[in-house]
């Protein structure tokens, strides 16, 4: 039987549909476990979970189906890191009124759906984050939402240069409406295995309290 390893957290990725395997090939590469989830029952040894970029629409209805979206609200509520990536920015939203049935509802900002245009409409731009230092982070934007206006509990991270919002986190909760998992900058998965990790230390520290 092998040590529990305080260090590294378990994080999955929602498997249902979109990018996902490109989301689990950058965890690989930062040697952290990763889940591919698909049912309810994956969600139980997860730190952290990652919700993909892909079809909001397909995904939530998936969710539905699999009987995934309330369990996933439920580990949220309840400590676990999740972090939406395009659509998966558009389901963690409180507020998607274009989106066409509801979504996971956890964090505070109002997301517009396709906000740039079709996929035609794509584009790359060099973001300047205080959080990463000097460097920019080279984003990737695909048929990309934005964030329209963020709660009072939210920090924003990133913005365009018009003050469009593009990335926020609120505690465990990370949004972006871009896809730092096809670039070769790791920055914002270290920045999320961080966050779970804190969650996977805290709980453990309790665990050991209470022996």
């Amino acid at each position: 039987m092998s040590a529990e390893r305080l260090d590294t957290p378990t994080i999955g990725v929602l498997a249902l549909q979109g990018d996902f395997a490109e989301h689990a090939v950058v965890l690989e590469r930062l040697s952290v476990d990763v889940v591919e989830v698909r049912l309810p029952k994956q969600l139980a040894r997860l730190d952290g979970l990652i919700i993909p970029g892909g079809e909001s629409t397909t995904i939530a209805r998936l969710l539905e189906e699999w009987d995934l979206l309330e369990p996933i609200r439920v580990r949220a509520l309840g400590g676990m890191a999740v972090w939406g990536t395009c659509a998966g920015a558009i389901l963690l939203a409180e507020r998607a009124d274009d989106l066409d049935r509801e979504g996971l509802r956890l964090m505070d900002i109002t997301v517009e759906r396709n906000a740039f245009g079709r996929q035609v409409d794509s584009f790359e731009v060099d973001l300047e984050l205080d959080l990463f230092g000097p460097e920019p982070f080279h984003a990737v934007f695909i048929r990309a939402p934005r964030i329209v206006s963020a709660g009072p509990n939210v920090m924003v991270l990133a913005r365009l240069n018009d003050g469009t919002i593009v990335a926020a986190r609120q505690n465990r909760l990370l949004a972006t409406s871009f896809h730092p998992e096809l670039t070769d900058d790791t920055r914002f998965h270290e920045l999320f295995v961080r966050m779970a990790k804190d969650e996977t230390l805290a709980a453990n520290a309790v665990k050991a309290a209470n022996r």
